[in-house]
């Protein structure tokens, strides 16, 4: 019997041979199946790319998004790379009463993804400070020389200058806002003001800048710009599912068939300054209203407007209501309450006869000041004379009056619109005073609970002056807590108490209010709130930008997508076809010894011929 040599593919050392006969049966298949052998080898290797490389690709997108979200909720503390080229920059002046600053903010070419926002941040130095700068009076100071008022914004526009790279200036954005102290001028002086902005800026600094680019804002703008910019760094408006944030659903407003969704619940704000006190919360359901007068009162606090850079989708549409009171501040509301107390005292003393708080013998007893603390108050010909009791319940009893409320439903401070806040699903945030007042006497910062802070205001406010003393000078007590602060913290700890209960209606047993300085570590202005809201449109250049850059680089990204996964499937391609021409071969080769083998057997095999002579 012939032999078959096998020799091909291997090396000279492997070389040896076979005999057909002893060749197994499926070394000997047909052609079809040596080509469906191969058709199943080659879809093999294209369901391993799709299956794998894919797959692995999404995992690490979503695993890196996933991370992504985590690592926004610490604070960038770097330094801000300005040789990056993808870099965008952005500047916000903050025009307030008593001066004016610079935020610098900065943030990445934006991902693509219409359902993210810009992953917003202010920038840093070297020395990894936030790139701020501070300049006094307010600008409404100039309101008599409103030339001078592009001079008096210079120095802030120009030290931004200095930290942004100079080839971003053309394409940064710059925003001059102006708050409290400017609302308070007539509006020919508020313009005047605004117009020598608009014109003279514009020659002096390359920013992108126009002329809706500085305004006057609302109170309403600006507590609005507040609640975006906290919730921003709180990570609410990222709508990544996680199973560990809470969610509300929430009616789309402005949606014509009541469209409704399940996202993360956003925190409302409570802030209350020196002048004036604020809220601002999500509104999630459609609210009703008890009069038509109502309604329209309501226009004024609700604020319906959508973050995303895409009008037509509706995820990050939010309604929420905002309400400013002005004389609700701690320093105000203690202002109003010792005016009403010595107009009250002079009037009794008139009818009565009597002397009282006219001397330190007969001093007027005020239960909003701690045990025993001596004060005088009124001009230096009409001193009236107080002596503290410490008296926290007495003293939240005679404040609730200067609440001005209603017997209106739905109604806050001084009569005021508010909607139903669904506590059992909420949770806000105070800051300023709320933060004060828990903090820097009484040490309770953090999650407030009702109970354990009206104990402590009472323990306070029953502690003799001299005492309290005795402790600030020990260091007991926060480190900017000053004596001002001691003297008044009785009366301001029952204002908060009595705000947050009575005048916001919140329950006495609510657990989701936090106090804080602080998100994060960082001090959230509005500021950062106005460039998210006013830049919203922005990713969609950053998109449009690179669906034209990749329409011309198309063919490199080909090429490398080709390097990384195709060159696999070439290569695997090649090896089943080496094989398949392989078997080809080895299987004309056995054709042929099979009919050699035959030839000779049939050749031994006849019968004796006639051999002519």
């Amino acid at each position: 019997m012939g032999r078959i040599s096998i020799s091909c593919l291997f090396p000279a050392s492997w070389h040896f041979s076979l005999s057909p006969a002893v060749l197994p049966r499926f070394l000997l298949p047909s052609f079809r199946q040596f080509l469906l052998l191969g058709l199943l080898a080659g879809v093999t290797g294209v369901l391993y790319l799709l299956l794998v490389t894919e797959k692995g690709q999404y995992s690490w997108l979503r695993e890196d998004r996933h991370l992504h979200t985590r690592l926004g909720r610490v604070p960038d503390m770097e330094a801000t790379d300005t040789n990056n080229p993808n870099l965008n920059y952005g500047l916000v002046v903050d025009c307030g009463s008593s001066g004016s600053r610079v935020f610098v903010y900065t943030w990445p070419r934006h991902n693509g993804n219409l359902h993210e926002l810009l992953d917003i941040k202010q920038m840093r130095d070297k020395h990894r400070k936030p790139v701020v700068m501070k300049i006094k009076p307010g600008i409404s100071e100039y309101a008599s020389t409103p030339d001078k008022a592009s001079d008096y914004i210079s120095p802030l526009l120009s030290f931004a200058a200095q930290h942004i790279p100079k080839n971003k200036h053309q394409e940064t954005p710059l925003y001059i806002l102006c708050t409290a102290g400017m609302r308070v001028l007539p509006e020919s002086q508020q313009e005047a003001l605004l117009e020598d902005l608009r014109t003279d800026i514009p020659v002096n600094f390359n920013f992108l800048f126009s002329d809706s680019h500085v305004e006057v804002i609302s109170g309403k703008q600006e507590g609005v710009y507040a609640w975006i910019g906290i919730n921003f760094v709180l990570g609410r408006f990222n709508h990544v599912e996680d199973e560990h944030e809470a969610v509300v659903e929430v009616q789309v407003p402005g949606s014509d068939q009541q469209e409704t969704l399940v996202r993360k619940r956003t925190a409302g704000v409570l802030d209350m300054g020196g002048v004036s006190t604020q809220i601002a919360y999500e509104v999630p359901k459609t609210v009703s209203f008890a009069s038509p007068q109502q309604e329209e009162i309501a226009k004024n606090l609700l604020a319906e407007f959508n973050l995303g850079c895409d009008a037509h989708r509706t995820e990050h549409v939010y309604r929420v209501y905002v309400s400013t009171f002005l004389g609700f501040g701690g320093n105000a509301a203690r202002q109003r309450y010792e005016e009403n107390l010595i107009s009250n005292t002079q009037m009794q003393n008139k009818l009565l006869g009597q002397h009282q708080g006219e001397g330190p013998d007969s001093p007027i007893l005020d239960p909003c000041l701690p045990a025993d603390l001596q004060d005088e108050l009124g001009p230096q010909d009409q001193r009236v004379h107080l002596r503290g009791t410490g008296d926290f319940e007495r003293c939240r009893l005679l404040l609730q009056p200067f609440l001005n409320r209603t017997n209106d439903t739905n109604t806050s401070l001084n009569g005021v619109y508010q909607p139903p806040i669904d506590f059992p699903n909420s949770q806000f945030y105070g800051f300023s005073e709320f933060y004060y007042c828990t903090e820097d006497v009484l040490r309770m910062g953090g999650d407030y609970n009702s109970t354990k802070y009206s104990n402590a205001a009472k323990s306070y406010c029953a502690t003799q002056w001299k005492t309290l003393k005795e402790r600030f000078d020990r260091g007991l007590y926060a480190s900017h807590a000053d004596q001002h602060r001691l003297k008044y913290q009785c009366f301001k700890s029952a204002w908060m108490y009595e705000v947050l209960h009575s005048g916001f209606a919140f329950p006495a047993a609510y657990e989701n209010l936090r106090t804080a300085l602080l998100v994060y570590d960082k001090e959230v202005q509005w500021t950062l709130g106005a460039i998210l809201y006013r830049t919203r449109f922005l990713p969609l250049r950053d998109i449009q930008q690179e669906s034209l850059k990749g329409s011309h680089s198309r063919w490199h990204h080909s090429f490398s997508f080709m390097n990384n996964h195709y060159l696999f499937l070439a290569c695997f391609l090649v090896v089943v076809l080496s094989i398949f021409l392989y078997l080809l071969r080895l299987r004309r080769i056995h054709s042929r010894s099979t009919l050699h083998v035959q030839w000779l057997e049939e050749g031994l095999g006849s019968p004796d011929l006639p051999v002519p002579l």
